[in-house]
C-alpha cells in the first residue's frame, strides 16, 4: 500500500487537486466553496473507495475477497462517509493553502484508510 501510496495516489490526488483550482477560477464566494468541495468528494466516489479496497485484499493476500461486494461496501462506506468527508474536503480545499493539500489530504486519507478497510465489517 506504501508503493500504491507513494507512486499512483501521490500523482492523482496532487494533479486532480490542481484541476479543481483550475476548474474553479472563474468562481466567487459560496459558489467556489461548495463546487471545490464536492469536487474533492466526487474524487474519493465509491469506485476510488472500491479501487482501495481492492489494494487492500491485493497486498494481504486476499485475494479471493476481491469480488463485486468490494463494490457495495465502497457504495455504502461513501455514503456514511459524506458528512464527515464534507467537513475535511470543505477544510483542505478551501483553508489550506494549494502547497499543502496533498499532505493534508494524505492525512486525511490515512485516517480514512483505516475507516475503509473497517467498513467491510461495518457494512
Amino acid at each position: 500500500m506504501v508503493l500504491i501510496g507513494a507512486t499512483l495516489y501521490a500523482f492523482e490526488i496532487p494533479n486532480y487537486f490542481n484541476w479543481i483550482v483550475y476548474k474553479t477560477t472563474n468562481l466567487k464566494g459560496l459558489k467556489l466553496t461548495l463546487t471545490k468541495t464536492t469536487l474533492a468528494i466526487a474524487y474519493f466516489n465509491p469506485l476510488w473507495i472500491a479501487r482501495h479496497l481492492f489494494f487492500i485484499k491485493l497486498f494481504s493476500g486476499n485475494l479471493n475477497a476481491i469480488n463485486i461486494h468490494l463494490l457495495e461496501i465502497a457504495c455504502w462506506s461513501f455514503l456514511a462517509n459524506i458528512p464527515i468527508s464534507f467537513i475535511a474536503n470543505y477544510l483542505i480545499q478551501n483553508k489550506i493553502h494549494l502547497n499543502w493539500r496533498f499532505l493534508a489530504s494524505a492525512i486525511f486519507s490515512a485516517l480514512m484508510a483505516i475507516y475503509y478497510a473497517l467498513s467491510e465489517t461495518i457494512f
